[in-house]
């Protein structure tokens, strides 16, 4: 599958947080608050709430501030209202990228977004321009270090629990599964008893394409500037940057 080496993706977002740990709360904040909204405060009866805040976990998130964000969302009187919007375009060399924004304004995301497309040597497509180009997918990550589990016992588990695909490297086991499936096998794998580095919905890319030395920090450029955008929640593309 073509998702391979998003550990080493994630691991490295991991260490840029702790430069920026407050963006990432605050953008984790805001989902939590959205999914609390739409689907109330029991993280037991509403999946898009427990998967953020497996994710809130994941970063570290206080749980004061996983608290508040439930309690702002669980107010009914009026509060603040976001809307999911995606943008989609390309990158230099003609990388497709896939943006997830969750804002209260859309004209400002959407001028923000564009300029910095525009400015970094990519440019905004239409919708559906690039989507086609990716799969929504179910991921997990279980690092291997203390893991007393082989490959092919992993394997079984995760054929048992119903995912689709798994990877395996020296220091982790990742695991792909259809988007509709993801509870499920998240489920199934936490009664199993394994614990989870990250566990998450993504965009895979069906197939990657190569990236040239001269515009990869063109490139790295326009993802990091997407990512540090306030609106901006994932940013997807189909090319590799390690």
């Amino acid at each position: 599958m073509s998702g391979h080496n998003k550990w080493s993706k994630i691991k490295n977002k991991k260490g840029d947080a702790d430069a920026k740990r407050a963006k990432v709360f605050q953008k984790l904040s805001r989902e939590i608050y959205m999914a609390t909204k739409q689907g109330g405060p029991d993280p037991d009866s509403n999946p898009a709430l427990r998967m953020v805040m497996d994710k809130a976990k994941s970063e570290n998130m206080p749980n004061d501030n996983v608290k508040r964000a439930i309690e702002k969302g669980s107010n009914t009187a009026g509060g603040e209202d976001y809307e999911e919007i995606t943008y989609e375009g390309y990158g230099p060399d003609g990388i497709a990228v896939y943006v997830e924004t969750l804002t209260d304004n859309n004209m400002r995301t959407l001028t923000n977004v564009r300029t910095i497309f525009n400015k970094n040597g990519g440019s905004l497509g239409e919708s559906g321009s690039v989507a086609y180009m990716f799969d929504r997918k179910g991921y997990f990550a279980i690092e291997r270090e203390d893991l007393d589990t082989t490959e092919d016992e992993m394997f079984e588990a995760v054929i048992e629990a119903g995912a689709e695909d798994l990877q395996t490297s020296d220091d982790v086991f990742e695991i792909y599964t259809e988007a509709d499936d993801f509870a499920d096998v998240r489920d199934a794998l936490l009664e199993q008893g394994f614990k989870f580095a990250s566990n998450e919905l993504t965009m895979v890319p069906k197939t990657k394409i190569p990236l040239s030395d001269e515009k990869r920090t063109l490139f790295e450029t326009l993802i990091d500037k997407l990512e540090d955008d306030d609106d901006v929640q994932n940013v997807y593309y189909n090319t590799d940057l390690d």
